[in-house]
């Protein structure tokens, strides 16, 4: 039977109590995206800081979950250590399965707990239990306890927290099913200033498939699209990886800190030598037939018996870009190694691995000392950067702590704004030129998945900014309808509208506008961003971006600035409050 409205289940982790709320509004907000931003706006304050106890940090799935492939991720939505502002992170593994079979829309946290703990809930519990011996404990280790803490078996997904969490760096990730995360933007230090090391969502319950013909017929199309098509080919085979000797032949991919954008050590990172030498085995988030999550082995010798632990670690474009071509690394085991260090500490890949890289430069051009860094960096040298990673996830010193807080914030204190490569946050792995960088500075999530600037700058375009600009507002409402869902973004060739139309149908949802249930939610999100303090005209594209060179030449500066403007502005129209458009 469809609900037509959102089972909401809330936890305040002050007074140790649960309970559920129907919220209306499924036919405009659908889920994931827009209902994460309609809880905030529900629960959420803008106008107090991210620590405050009463902010929520929201998991939110979507109507197609659990009943159709690819529809995999789930939504968290929270007030940004990194910004301060409203923002959402996407994740995979099992736990928008997990949170379908525990009977839940979505789950919401506020509060603090009093001492460090574990949050179990499922359809038929809810239980916090005291783990003050977890605090200061590794991703991996924390996961392992949380397991023996926890006995259970089936629909079950375990998220947790590193040392970066808990000391409140503001790109600390939450570590979702050891291979996904909820990444960007901080979420884990939300985690952290709850005092909730880890969260256990069980699938204790069960759901009907819809009776009848449609649903069946619906189903298998979209599964022979999927599997029996090249649509999604290239993400099973050598997935997003594919993409690093590609972007480096083309000139956009960043090197040691994006002083190149080509180099020919790239053999070493390649995702064909990664396939080859490194590749262990495949695997999917739960409800996926893809498999496009790659775990390649690492090797590590003890000195003292001589003998061999094996460590699995996932991979793909964005963790080859940061910890490898970024931080001039040739050795694909080298980045192996790196990766399995920023999992540990909770830290998100990207923008670790950017700040490292600023840190070398800054250290190589006199603007930082080893005082600072306490350990040699250089473009490379992988021991270095494996100690200093240690050091962002704890926060070991004063230099640490900035560096945690992002890596503008650390360049402004110690000189270096123009090579801090920040695009809103520490940047994704294209340099492809002016619609890209303009694109991430400003995007919703500075994400590259915000739209397909990154792709757009690959091809001839003409440069005209408002064309390019209503290019990227009509993108994201495309996308935001899909994450509402919540589906994979690599699906998104398969998911056109008129097919979630005929899924939803297929369900006994009635007919939803969904072009305009993207522009509502596209508003609203933007209106969250703006209340808490976002100013668009504001952003600044550090000097290093005007210094690349890709395959079309230098970069336009004059454009890319009007090219700023122009999408500055159409933001802040976006987030007007409703009564000034009316």
């Amino acid at each position: 039977m469809i609900r037509p409205h959102f089972r909401v289940v809330i936890v305040n982790l002050t007074t140790r109590k649960t309970h559920v709320e129907n919220v209306p509004g499924r036919e405009v907000w659908l889920g994931g995206s827009g209902l994460g931003a309609l809880l905030f706006e529900k629960y959420g304050d803008t106008s107090a800081a991210w620590t405050d106890p009463k902010q929520p940090l929201i998991f939110a799935i979507g109507p197609l979950t659990g009943y159709f492939p690819l529809m995999s991720k789930t939504v968290c939505s929270f007030l940004s250590p990194y910004h301060g502002q409203y923002t959402e992170s996407h994740a995979g593994g099992r736990s928008a399965l997990a949170l379908r079979f525990a009977d839940m829309d979505a789950l919401v946290i506020t509060g603090k707990a009093s001492r460090p703990c574990v949050l179990s809930v499922g359809a038929k519990h809810m239980d916090i239990k005291d783990a003050p011996f977890l605090w200061g404990k590794d991703v991996f280790t924390t996961g392992k306890m949380v397991r023996n803490m926890l006995p259970g078996s089936g629909m079950r997904s375990i998220l947790r927290i590193g040392p970066a969490g808990e000391t409140g760096c503001a790109y600390a990730c939450i570590n979702v099913d050891t291979y996904r995360h909820f990444g960007r933007m901080g979420a884990g230090a939300v985690m952290g200033a709850k005092n909730l090391k880890a969260i256990a969502i069980q699938g204790d319950s069960s759901f009907s498939l819809p009776e009848g013909k449609e649903y069946a017929k619906v189903f298998k199309e979209i599964y022979e699209q999927l599997t029996e098509t090249t649509m999604m080919s290239k993400y099973h085979d050598l997935g997003t990886a594919g993409n690093v000797a590609a972007l480096n032949e083309l000139k956009s991919l960043p090197w040691r800190n994006l002083q190149a954008t080509t180099d020919p050590g790239i053999d070493g990172i390649s995702g064909e030598r990664f396939a080859k030498d490194m590749l262990l085995r495949n695997t999917a988030c739960a409800g996926c037939p893809v498999g496009c999550i790659h775990i390649g082995y690492l090797r590590e010798k003890f000195m003292a018996d001589n003998r061999y632990l094996y460590r699995q670690v996932a991979y793909d474009y964005e963790p080859i870009f940061s910890l490898g071509s970024m931080l001039g690394m040739t050795d694909g085991f080298g980045v192996l190694g790196l990766m399995d260090a920023v999992e540990r500490e909770g830290l998100d890949c990207m923008s670790g691995g950017v700040a490292l890289a600023w840190a070398t430069e800054a250290l190589e051009k006199g603007h930082i000392t080893e005082a600072e860094t306490l350990t040699p960096l250089k473009f490379g040298d992988a021991a270095g950067y494996k100690t200093a990673i240690h050091h962002l996830g704890v926060g070991t010193n004063e230099f640490y702590k900035r560096l945690a807080q992002g890596t503008m914030k650390a360049a402004l204190h110690y000189r270096g704004e123009d090579y801090a490569c920040v695009l809103g946050q520490e940047m994704a792995g294209y340099a492809t030129g002016e619609s890209f960088f303009v694109s991430e500075s400003l995007s919703f999530r500075h994400s590259h998945l915000d739209s397909s600037a990154y792709s757009a700058d690959q091809k001839p375009q003409d440069k005209d900014a408002p064309k390019i600009v209503a290019g990227f507002v009509k993108d994201e409402a495309s996308r935001i309808v899909l994450t509402s869902m919540v589906g994979c973004l690599f699906a998104r060739g398969v998911y056109s509208t008129e097919r979630l139309q005929q899924a939803l149908s297929s369900l006994g949802y009635a007919e939803t506008d969904l072009d305009a249930a993207g522009g509502a939610i596209q508003r609203l999100r933007w209106r969250l961003r703006m209340r808490s303090g976002y100013a668009p005209m504001q952003t600044k594209i550090p000097k290093r971006y005007s210094e690349v060179v890709t395959w079309k030449g230098a970069i336009d500066t004059e454009f890319m600035e009007t090219l700023r403007q122009t999408y500055a502005a159409k933001l802040i129209e976006l987030g007007q409050e409703e009564k000034e458009q009316a």
